[in-house]
């Protein structure tokens, strides 16, 4: 991989950033064609490609491939190209609330991510300043909320499907690394009466069989009162509970936004802290650099720099 001419952790202003929307995609099934935003920095060779699921709140738009940029932005800007979908659960397509799989379209959502890397030929001819650019065998996905949900699928969690009884395994081997942002715990005895009556898919997530390599970064403030009785340790499941190389980043004072990590100036935001976006952006894509890339020193670096700081953002545990 070589990056643009300045990175994450150096101290100097990121690479400018190209965004592109929407790009459609085909999608035969799908009650629309799946839109996504594609994000890039203008330099640079061999860039790893980031899936970022969004999450599902109140507001129109930023459920949607136009939220999120304080994560794209940076992300793009410090040598990743990042791909944003528009998931069937965004308020901003106005669907009907009565098709299959609403409101969330959680097996739609997971599906959206493969369908991205199976059409990425079709991305870059839309985005001509990506061709011969991207590296397609070093991919990861991330997600807020509902979107660490989704994520969690495609690194291999499994779910029992309430409509039929089967498991289902959506788990992407493409996907070599994963971020999870304040993403749903276990199932069962964890959710309130209303999320296992509502929503009842998350009462059967088993994280035994999520594999891949991730970053879990949980909240110590984040209750998610309305989906969970056990409050933010919750968000700290699919660490503890899921198998293989994991760490997690335990971010000090956040709630469920983590200081407003779905959009700039974001009025939704209980925890408003632009600081903490940005520390939550570069430790995350450090961490990607250096799963993506072995060898790389950027998580290393940063672990060290987190250790060193007279008032740290959060602190970071391993296995």
């Amino acid at each position: 991989m070589t990056e643009p001419s300045t990175s994450a952790g150096t101290g100097v202003s990121p690479a400018p950033v190209l965004s592109v929307s929407p790009v459609m995609l085909p999608a035969p099934g799908r009650a629309v064609d799946l839109r996504v935003r594609v994000s890039a920095p203008l330099t640079g060779t061999g860039l790893p490609v980031i899936l970022l699921s969004h999450g599902q709140g109140p507001s129109n738009h930023l459920s949607s491939l136009n939220g999120y940029a304080p994560l794209a932005d940076q992300w793009a800007a410090h040598g990743f190209v990042v791909v944003q979908p528009t998931h069937l659960s965004s308020r901003s397509l106005r669907l009907d609330p009565n098709l299959p799989g609403a409101p969330l379209h959680w097996r739609s959502r997971a599906e959206d991510m493969t369908r991205v890397l199976d059409q990425f030929d079709a991305i870059e001819d839309a985005v001509p300043l990506l061709r011969g650019r991207t590296d397609r065998t070093e991919v990861a996905v991330a997600g807020h909320s509902m979107g660490g949900h989704t994520a969690s699928l495609l690194l291999g969690a499994h779910l029992t499907d309430p409509h039929d009884g089967t498991v289902v395994n959506l788990a992407e081997p493409r996907i070599k690394a994963g971020v999870l942002l304040a993403a749903p715990g276990r199932g069962g005895d964890s959710l309130t009466a209303s999320t296992a009556e509502n929503y009842s898919f998350f009462l059967t997530t088993d994280f035994s069989t999520m594999r891949t390599p991730a970053l879990v970064v949980a909240g110590d403030k984040d209750a998610s009162a309305h989906l969970t009785v056990r409050g933010p340790e919750w968000h700290t499941d699919p660490y503890f509970l899921s198998p293989g190389r994991k760490s997690l980043l335990t971010v000090f004072d956040a709630e469920h936004g983590l200081g407003g990590v779905s959009g700039y100036d974001v009025a939704e935001t209980t925890d408003e802290n632009p600081e903490r976006v940005t520390a939550v952006a570069r430790l995350t894509a450090a961490y990607l650099r250096s799963e993506l890339s072995p060898g790389d020193s950027a998580w290393r670096t940063a672990l060290d720099t987190l250790a060193a700081a007279s008032d740290p953002v959060g602190r970071v545990e391993s296995k």
